[in-house]
């Protein structure tokens, strides 16, 4: 079966001496598993970095077996903040997630088109805001999305933490991500509890029903917020 396609390199593992196995995130087929044989020479290693937008080309026997890949890099997008610990830390955590909790082969045309809007604003100075917004709306595409607005009073100051109970969960959430007004200035506190509100609703919604592990690359972003 072979077919070609636009995608993101979520993750990727060395096979044999001179191969990599890569997860990519399609935008027809959603996220797709290949060998990719040179994977270790220096040509392809340079661009096979993650996060990093490319063109797949599948070769394979059928739809349920492995196929082979071959690449060619559309856009670098890693390394451009390669000397920016806290977007590296933010682009591998997304590339974790979308690793971990993206079914095989079908595909999710909004959450591809929400990941490449965020990768193409991370140099914004708002950029860990606009990570937590898309964070809430893959929780949403995935099914599990929340009226966050239900919670909302137009009296409750923005930048309030707010108390609230969903599904059984209570937690403890920034006001300005109920109302969506994004403040003109935001504290670490709320956006270290803006994380833990996302991430807390990803274990109790994929995680831990799942028996997953929580990437330790969402972690260290979290930690950058201390």
């Amino acid at each position: 079966m072979n077919w070609e396609d636009e995608c993101f390199l979520l993750s990727k593992r060395k096979f044999r001496e001179n191969a990599n196995i890569i997860n990519v995130f399609t935008f027809k087929k959603g996220k797709v598993g290949g060998i990719v044989y040179g994977g270790s020479s220096r040509k392809i290693r340079n661009y096979l970095q993650i996060s990093n937008k490319l063109i797949v080309f599948n070769n394979s026997k059928n739809e349920n077996k492995i196929g082979y890949f071959k690449t060619e890099l559309i856009k670098a997008v890693s390394p451009n903040y390669f000397n920016d610990k806290e977007r590296t830390s933010a682009l591998i955590s997304l590339c974790s997630l979308l690793n971990s909790l993206l079914p095989e082969a079908q595909p999710y045309k909004n959450i591809y088109n929400s990941f490449e809007k965020f990768i193409n604003t991370l140099n914004l100075d708002n950029w860990i805001i606009l990570y937590i917004f898309f964070e809430i709306n893959l929780i949403k595409e995935l099914g599990y999305g929340v009226n966050l607005k239900s919670f909302d009073n137009s009296s409750d100051d923005i930048y309030a933490l707010k108390k609230i109970n969903i599904d059984g969960y209570n937690y403890e959430i920034p006001n300005f991500l109920i109302s969506e007004k994004i403040p003109n200035e935001i504290t670490k506190l709320q956006i270290k509890k803006s994380l833990i509100f996302t991430r807390n609703i990803l274990l109790n919604k994929f995680f831990i029903p799942n028996n997953l592990s929580f990437p330790k690359s969402r972690i260290i972003l979290e930690n950058y917020f201390n």
